[in-house]
């Protein structure tokens, strides 16, 4: 593990950027950017279009370790390269930016309230790509719609059992059971969903720490317990719908966590901008994140 990327990943105030929309929310990313779908004929031309966005906001030049701690990247943006460097390499010697891989390939049908993730049989592989290429750590996701226990401790109990997997490769799992934020028992979710951490944090290897990524909880400072844990690396809350104003303020209720926000980041920015407007709208957001990341 790199020293230096650990101790900014653990210690240092900022945020993380999630620059991680895959295969499904590609479309979704690139029509909020301004770029319809007729703008490409098959799925490689898309994740081109996507790439592209995803170079222009990392070489803004307000993108830099000083506010963005880190940035989580889809498999394809590890796999290409900015300006001649591979995007993780470009990221921490030319930005100072820890990268971050998500790993999970997309979430299975939905079962008691919740879809974990699907099986990733490759995931070995992809870890051991990953080393080479100077990724500090991963990410994966998985969905909680119904405070159903049940649902919730499968998806708690798959995400530390692949968590630990992840830790034998030397990388330090994000791991991020999101809550829905619509949902009429979120809160009730939330109180089995740490319940459910808590349990499992007795299974973090000796000497090793991991991340949490959770949605902003309707309780201010929930997840304290978790972020004074010494297995926890880093609390991060993503914005999960919530406009980078709500988003923002509702960080700012809970003390200790940081941001790892993805459209509430790119709100706002448009492929028909001159550079200038680009650079002035991203800085205009990364330094609210910020700012809310500080606050609490």
């Amino acid at each position: 593990m790199n020293k230096d990327m650990a101790e900014q990943a653990s210690k240092k105030d900022g945020f993380i950027a999630a620059l991680d929309q895959s295969g499904g929310s590609t479309p979704k990313a690139l029509k909020l950017y301004g770029v319809d779908e007729s703008a490409w004929s098959n799925e490689a031309q898309m994740f081109d279009l996507v790439h592209q966005m995803r170079a222009r906001i990392i070489k803004s030049p307000a993108f830099t370790g000083d506010k963005v701690m880190g940035a989580i990247l889809f498999e394809q943006t590890m796999d290409r390269d900015i300006d001649g460097t591979p995007t993780a390499q470009y990221l921490w010697e030319k930005r100072h930016v820890v990268p971050f891989l998500k790993v999970d390939q997309g979430l299975a049908e939905a079962k008691d309230g919740v879809k974990v993730m699907k099986p990733m049989p490759a995931l070995d592989g992809l870890l051991t790509r990953a080393v080479a290429k100077g990724v500090f750590g991963t990410k994966m996701r998985s969905v909680i719609d119904a405070a159903n226990p049940a649902g919730i401790a499968a998806v708690v109990q798959q995400q530390f059992d692949i968590g630990r997997q992840i830790l034998a490769h030397g990388l330090v799992p994000i791991i991020e059971p999101e809550v829905t934020i619509s949902i009429p028992d979120k809160a009730e979710a939330e109180d089995i969903l740490l319940a459910e951490i808590k349990k499992h944090l007795a299974d973090v290897p000796a000497g090793k720490q991991i991340m949490l990524k959770l949605t902003l909880p309707t309780k201010a400072n929930l997840y304290r317990p978790l972020i004074d844990d010494p297995r926890v690396m880093r609390v991060v809350a993503l914005s999960g719908g919530y406009s980078r104003a709500e988003a923002n303020d509702k960080l700012k209720q809970n003390a200790g966590m940081i941001a790892s926000f993805s459209r509430a980041l790119t709100e706002g920015l448009s492929a028909g901008q001159s550079d200038a407007q680009f650079d002035t709208a991203l800085a205009s957001a990364i330094d609210s994140i910020f700012e809310a990341s500080r606050a609490s």
